[in-house]
């Protein structure tokens, strides 16, 4: 009976492990594949995604993301943690991790008309070296920036002249797609027992296709389409730290603080007016040169761990959106009066881990269960005394694998976005999310007896 049982779950931690390299390859092959890149989604996100650069994204770690957001001040051996380059001086295995979200968003207004919208997409791809085991480590990674994906459509009509004087009825769709993407690369260097500190730089690319489509409701009439096109590209760069107190209640726990700094940044790109759809588009002009810039991000937060089970931590970030500006007109932005206002986001997280750290445990003591909450003060400001706030809940489990080092993430979000009040709409969204964190030993010297 022993033998069965000990068999059954050698054969489901190797279904894992497989299943989890096969998902990375896709997740990479998906990624870096051919394609278009940033501008062929279908608009199946947050109406909200249609103002400034789109609706921000926030993933540093799966670990992190099930934690409610928070990361600056946490150390981990699994993960990457891309939200403080300071942290990565503390591999010890050579990582790679990758997964997608799918999302299903129900949106409503006063009138309590409902639309229901579903979509997946991609988390990030990352990986990471130990140059120095626990001293220095490096890590590259493709993360998304912001995303633009909506559909919004406005009936109307008109009254042709005289004599004829008839009422034409017709539909405006607003649609816009592609958003913008990071690739980031960096260092991380552990001074000594306590303090660690990092440097990333990020170069961002993207396409953001804002789209109107004109339809009359009788023959006869051509519908026409008009789209514009903001091809955008710049670099910034992060630095980043973090500070560790061991011993304060007892022999086994410790505190630490982090907190890295981001440059503000300056976007360069050029936008291109076309009528038509696909393939048969017509270029409406010569290209228009220009730059808009992001502002500066900060983030900051504390961990304790009071022994190898257990993890709490809290964090923040903030940025100051309100002095946005840009040679582009975007949605939100092109009255004279900048509608973007400064972002704050706080949350707060907890896992446990019953194992710790013994690798003998049985299965589901080394699964690590995790829960957490987070608020985000949107930069989305439609109106001057009206802000676009979000609260969630967040939770996940991560599975152990045959591979020591290798785990898979589930992770689950359910939250609200804005309200009906004030002429806007309420999201009601649920992401859940499948990530895989692998960790091997490489360029491992081998030693003669």
């Amino acid at each position: 009976m022993h033998v069965f049982k000990s068999q059954t779950m050698n054969r489901m931690h190797g279904l894992i492990a497989l299943g989890s390299k096969v998902l990375l390859l896709a997740v990479i092959g998906l990624t870096f594949g051919p394609s278009r890149a940033g501008a062929q989604s279908n608009p199946d996100g947050s109406l909200y995604s249609r103002f400034g650069v789109g609706e921000l994204q926030s993933f540093s770690s799966s670990q992190m993301e099930a934690m409610g957001g928070v990361g600056p001040a946490m150390h981990s051996l699994n993960y990457i943690n891309f939200s403080n380059p300071g942290t990565w001086s503390d591999q010890v295995l050579t990582r790679a991790a990758a997964g997608f979200t799918y999302q299903n968003i129900t949106i409503s207004d006063a009138a309590e008309n409902r639309s229901r919208l579903s979509s997946g997409h991609l988390n990030a791809v990352q990986f990471s070296v130990p140059l120095l085991e626990r001293k220095l480590g490096a890590a590259i990674g493709f993360v998304p920036y912001s995303r633009v994906s909506y559909h919004v459509e406005q009936p109307g009509s008109i009254v042709t002249p005289a004599p004829e004087s008839d009422t034409l009825d017709y539909t405006i769709d607003f649609e816009g797609s592609g958003g913008l993407q990071q690739i980031v690369a960096g260092l991380g260097y552990r001074f000594n027992s306590n303090f660690s500190a990092g440097i990333s730089v990020q170069g961002f690319f993207g396409i953001i296709d804002n789209g109107r489509r004109t339809s009359f409701l009788e023959a006869g009439f051509r519908q026409t389409e008009v789209s514009i096109e903001t091809r955008l590209a710049g670099v910034s760069a992060t630095v980043g730290s973090i500070y560790s107190v061991p011993r304060v209640f007892g022999d086994d726990d410790f505190f630490s603080v982090g907190a890295a700094f981001t440059l503000p940044t300056t976007l360069s790109g050029e936008r291109v007016r076309t009528l038509g759809r696909g393939l048969d588009r017509d270029t409406l002009g010569t290209a228009e040169s220009g730059s808009l810039q992001l502002p500066f991000r900060i983030e900051s937060g504390i961990s304790y761990y009071p022994n190898s089970s257990w993890i709490i931590s809290a964090g923040g970030k903030y940025e100051p959106w309100s002095d946005f500006e840009s040679d582009f007109a975007l949605p939100g932005t092109e009255l004279q009066d900048n509608l973007l206002s400064d972002r704050f986001r706080g949350g707060v997280g907890v896992e446990f881990l019953p194992a710790g750290t013994d690798l003998l445990a049985p299965f589901f003591a080394r699964v690590a269960y995790r829960l957490g909450a987070y608020y985000d003060q949107s930069y989305i400001s439609p109106d001057p005394s009206v802000r676009v706030n979000t609260v969630a809940l967040t939770g996940g489990l991560s599975l152990p694998t045959m591979l020591s080092g290798t785990r898979i993430d589930l992770n689950l979000q359910v939250g609200q976005r804005g309200s009906t009040e004030n002429n806007l709409v309420k999201d009601v969204f649920y992401r859940f999310s499948a990530n895989v964190n692998i960790g091997e030993r490489w360029f491992q010297q081998t030693k003669l007896r």
